[in-house]
C-alpha cells in the first residue's frame, strides 16, 4: 500500500450507530465532494446531492440485499462453539465462510474436512475444504440451500458486527431502501443514506437511475496480516440487458455514469468490452482497481470514507490522485466526518 494512505483515524470518528440513533434523518449524514477537474473539496449534506449532479446523469446502484450473515453454530463432536460468516456462495451452492471462536479470533482448533457444524435442528453444515485464494475462508455445504437457506439465515442470523458498532443493531439498518436481492455477506453502504423522498426529487431533477447487483464479502478476515494484503473476494454480480442498454444511451448523450459505491464500478469495469461498451453479464470480478486502471464505464463514485490502508483507497487512485485524496481525507478528519458503514459519505465527480 502507499505511503499517502497511511493516515491517524482516531476512534471517535468511528460512526457506532445508524444517524437514525444518533438523532439525525437517514439522508442527512455529511457529504464530502471531491472535483475530478479542480481537484477542489466541498463540504455538504446527502440531502443537498442533487446540487453536485446534472441532469442527464445516470446513478447506478447495487440492489444486492444484506444477509444476516453471522450464525452461531457448534462442531458436532466437541460441541465447541463457534461463528459461521458467510463471505460468498459458490457457483456449486457452495459458500465460503470465516469461522471464528468465541473471542473474535480465526478458529483453528481441530479443523478439519468433514467436520459438522450444527446450528439449529433444522440447519447444519459440513466443512469441504479450505479456499486457494484466501486460507482463512472454508467452503462449507449447508443441509438446506436456496430459498429454503436464505430464508432460515433471516431466522437464526445476525447481521456481520464489528467492534466500532456499539450494539447489535436490527438488520434493517443494514439495508438500503432500495435493495431486493439477497445475498450481501454485509451491507453496500454507500447508498445507506439514500431515502425514497431524495430519490424522487432527483427524479424530478432529470437524473436518472438503474441496478446492478454484486453480492458483496467480507470487509476483514480478522486477521491483521491477511488484511494488510488485499485479497480480494471473487464476488458474484449481474449486470441487465436494460441497465447496460441505460449506461450506453447516458454516454452516447454525455451524461456521467456515477457508481454508488465501489461494488458498482468493480462489477460495471469488469463487464466493459474492448469498444469499452458494458455488457449485460452474470459473472463473478476478483478485479483489483488501482491507479493503473483507466476508467471505462464510470466517471463518477459515491462512497463512504475509507479506514487507512484499506484497498478502497487504492481504487480512488483511478479517480485522483493519491495526494488529493490525502488532502480531502485531512480535512475530513480535521471536520469529524464519520467513517464506517454507518458514517459520512464522499462523492467524487
Amino acid at each position: 500500500m502507499s505511503a499517502p494512505f497511511s493516515f491517524t483515524l482516531p476512534s471517535e470518528l468511528s460512526a457506532k450507530a445508524p444517524p437514525e440513533r444518533r438523532g439525525i434523518a437517514r439522508d442527512r449524514v455529511r457529504l464530502m465532494i471531491i472535483d475530478r477537474q479542480t481537484s477542489h473539496v466541498e463540504h455538504s449534506r446527502f440531502n443537498q446531492l442533487g446540487n453536485f449532479l446534472r441532469p442527464g446523469d445516470l446513478l447506478v446502484f447495487n440492489s444486492s440485499r444484506t444477509l444476516p450473515a453471522a450464525l452461531e453454530g457448534s462442531e458436532a463432536l466437541r460441541g465447541t462453539c463457534m461463528q459461521v460468516r458467510l463471505a460468498e456462495h459458490l457457483p456449486d451452492d457452495a459458500w465460503l465462510a470465516l469461522l471464528l471462536c468465541q473471542q473474535g479470533e480465526p478458529f483453528t482448533c481441530g479443523l478439519q474436512i468433514g467436520m459438522q457444524i450444527h446450528f439449529s435442528p433444522r440447519l447444519s453444515a459440513i466443512v469441504e475444504g479450505r479456499d486457494r485464494n484466501i486460507p482463512r475462508l472454508w467452503k462449507l455445504r449447508f443441509s438446506q440451500s436456496g430459498t429454503e437457506l436464505i430464508n432460515t439465515l433471516y431466522y437464526l442470523g445476525q447481521p456481520i458486527r464489528y467492534e466500532y458498532v456499539s450494539a447489535p443493531w436490527d438488520l434493517d439498518y443494514y439495508q438500503t431502501v432500495y435493495a431486493k436481492e439477497p445475498g450481501s455477506a454485509e451491507m453496500p453502504s454507500a447508498g445507506r443514506a439514500f431515502t425514497w423522498k431524495l430519490l424522487f426529487e432527483l427524479q424530478r431533477q432529470g437524473i436518472q437511475t438503474a441496478h446492478i447487483v454484486l453480492h458483496t464479502g467480507l470487509s476483514s478476515y480478522m486477521d491483521d496480516d491477511l488484511d494488510a494484503q488485499h485479497l480480494a473476494s471473487e464476488e458474484e454480480y449481474f449486470i441487465s440487458e436494460a441497465t447496460a442498454a441505460k449506461i450506453h444511451q447516458t454516454h452516447q448523450a454525455g451524461g456521467r455514469i456515477i457508481a454508488v459505491g465501489t461494488t458498482v464500478v468493480r462489477a460495471l469495469e469488469s463487464a466493459v468490452d474492448a469498444t469499452g461498451k458494458v455488457q449485460a453479464k452474470h459473472d463473478y470480478t476478483r478485479l483489483r482497481i488501482t491507479e493503473y486502471h483507466q476508467l471505462k464505464a464510470v466517471e463518477g463514485l459515491l462512497t463512504g470514507l475509507h479506514e487507512p490502508e484499506a484497498s478502497h483507497l487504492d481504487l480512488l487512485t483511478a479517480f485522483l490522485p493519491a495526494n488529493v485524496i490525502q488532502s480531502a481525507y485531512g480535512e475530513a478528519v480535521q471536520q469529524e466526518y464519520l467513517w464506517h458503514e454507518f458514517g459520512d459519505l464522499n462523492l467524487i465527480v
